[in-house]
């Protein structure tokens, strides 16, 4: 008897591919085949990244491609967000991927009628335009967001009721439907959303459709908890899916998840998670060994490590990058931090960089389990913080653009998990943090009293995260009546050709060469 079938559909962004990947990694866990669609520029990422724990059995995991479409001003081959010279082409790179409108919907007929047509397809946010494909076949589509329940809260009440509208920068307001205590300044909220109060801004159009999209698809997939989300941030954003009985689905944090179902729960709290994530080929090796040995010598003393990244999406001055680095050394606590400028030199004067060590990347999920590490220098991307929050690393908020601000938001002020920089701008570009904050930040962090006290806070959060993921916790759960409540659906009432294994789907690039798979074997993992 076939296995069910689940078809997931990333964005082209490393920080929206690697939950996905992960829970397609749960799902084969449960006894499911995982379809990763996703372009050829991307396909060894993905492979790279999914998890080699040892477990009872391989992945059932296939990828299939559809070629990227080339679409000046982008640069040629630019298959994911990292890979673009500024974020201003952001819009432009989301734009693109409505190119591969067709092809996908070559492919998804050919998989619906196949002999192990799919429960439903799982694509991101900004791929909104599946959603019409997916109605055409009659498949429930469910939403992946990469970013927390209380962020998307706050950014969905903005963009509806727009109080933001009349009030000054520096002014606190509330957001509608928030507890009262909530106050947030214009600063904080993202810039699509503040650029929401001009209806014929293109930007805005655009993120409407993707909105309708999003509250008229089967479902939504949230990687969180219950404990780290709240129960009203959580109710709020479930009430702009109302109107058309749409389910949001908590199942983070997926890292865990993924963990906890490949190695069973007496292995999964101390177990290693090797993945490539952010990586490029020629470092991974050696990189990962560097940083874990360099924890590892000298007998370190437990938490005396600060951890420093700040993310694949926005760039860091020079400047800024300077000032960093000198009040690292200022701090006096040892340091790994990840730097992805190939331009900038470390300062080589004398007595400088005697602390720490800097790379390209590191394997951030292994150092920030590693008892030597006693803090972390973030951004504040969604993923990053469920990861520092899963090994019970307190955070120095450094937020720089989209949502981060409202991550870092919820982290110090709500959770109370983390302190953050007072000087940061919106940008995360145009105020430069000088050394003395730099120092001064990690000192109390490491040391200081709110340290302490973040420190506290985030393993009790840590604690919850790995209930939530356990055998009867929250997420674990809601995974498995999701499976149930797509295994109860009716068959899709559109009737289709029916191909067997071993037939070939044929994805095509229009005016470009012809791509060919093999059902079921286009790229086999596992």
């Amino acid at each position: 008897m076939a296995k069910d079938h689940i078809v997931i559909f990333p964005f082209m962004a490393k920080g929206h591919t690697i939950p996905l990947i992960h829970f397609a990694a749960a799902l084969s866990s449960r006894n499911l085949r995982i379809t990763i669609v996703t372009t050829p520029g991307n396909a060894p990422f993905i492979l790279q990244s999914l998890p080699s724990h040892p477990q009872p059995q391989p992945l059932d995991v296939d990828l299939l491609l559809l070629p990227f479409p080339h679409c000046p001003p982008l640069p040629a081959e630019c298959e994911s967000t990292d890979q673009l010279p500024s974020f201003d082409l952001f819009p432009l790179f989301v734009g693109a991927t409505t190119l591969l409108r067709q092809p996908f919907e070559r492919l998804l007929h050919q998989l619906m009628s196949s002999d192990s047509p799919p429960l439903c397809l799982v694509s991101d946010f900004f791929l909104g335009w599946t959603l019409d494909i997916c109605k055409e076949v009659d498949l429930p589509r469910l939403v992946f967001h990469g970013m927390s329940t209380f962020s998307m809260s706050l950014c969905k009440s903005l963009w509806t009721h727009l109080p933001h509208l009349p009030v000054h920068s520096e002014d606190p307001f509330h957001v509608p439907g928030t507890p009262s205590t909530l106050l947030v300044t214009r600063d904080v909220i993202p810039d699509t959303v503040l650029g929401s109060v001009d209806p014929l801004n293109p930007a805005t159009q655009f993120l409407s459709q993707l909105g309708d999209s999003d509250v008229n698809s089967w479902g939504v997939l949230v990687n969180s908890f219950a404990a780290l989300d709240g129960d009203d941030y959580f109710r709020l954003f479930e009430s702009f899916y109302q109107q058309t009985n749409a389910r949001a689905w908590l199942l983070g944090p997926l890292t865990l998840l993924s963990e906890s179902l490949q190695l069973g729960e007496s292995k999964a709290a101390s177990a290693t998670t090797t993945t490539a994530r952010d990586r490029d080929d020629e470092l991974d090796i050696d990189e990962y060994s560097s940083c874990i040995e360099w924890l590892n010598k000298d007998n370190r003393p437990p938490r005396s490590v600060v951890y420093v990244s700040f993310g694949t999406q926005a760039h860091v001055s020079e400047e800024q990058l300077e000032e960093v680095a000198h009040g690292l050394e200022e701090s006096s606590y040892d340091y790994i931090w990840v730097v992805r400028s190939e331009k900038w030199s470390p300062p080589t004067k004398k007595g400088k960089l005697n602390k720490g060590k800097i790379v390209r990347w590191a394997p951030q999920v292994e150092v920030l389990k590693h008892g030597a590490t006693g803090g972390f220098v973030s951004h504040c991307g969604w993923n990053s913080v469920l990861e520092g929050v899963s090994a019970g690393v307190p955070f120095l908020a450094w937020p720089m653009i989209a949502e981060q601000h409202l991550n870092a938001k919820h982290l110090v002020e709500e959770l109370g998990a983390g302190l953050r920089f007072e000087s940061t701008a919106a940008d995360g570009t145009s105020t430069v943090v000088r050394r003395e904050e730099v120092r001064d930040g990690v000192r109390e962090l490491m040391g200081g009293e709110r340290g302490r006290k973040a420190r506290e806070r985030v393993v009790e959060l840590s604690e919850k995260a790995k209930v939530a993921v356990a055998d009867g916790g929250s997420s674990r759960r809601t995974l498995g009546e999701l499976i149930d409540a797509l295994r109860s659906r009716p068959p899709p009432q559109v009737v289709l050709h029916r191909i067997t294994k071993g037939e070939m789907v044929q994805v095509e690039e229009e005016e470009e060469e012809e791509l060919q798979f093999e059902f079921r074997d286009g790229i086999r993992i596992g």
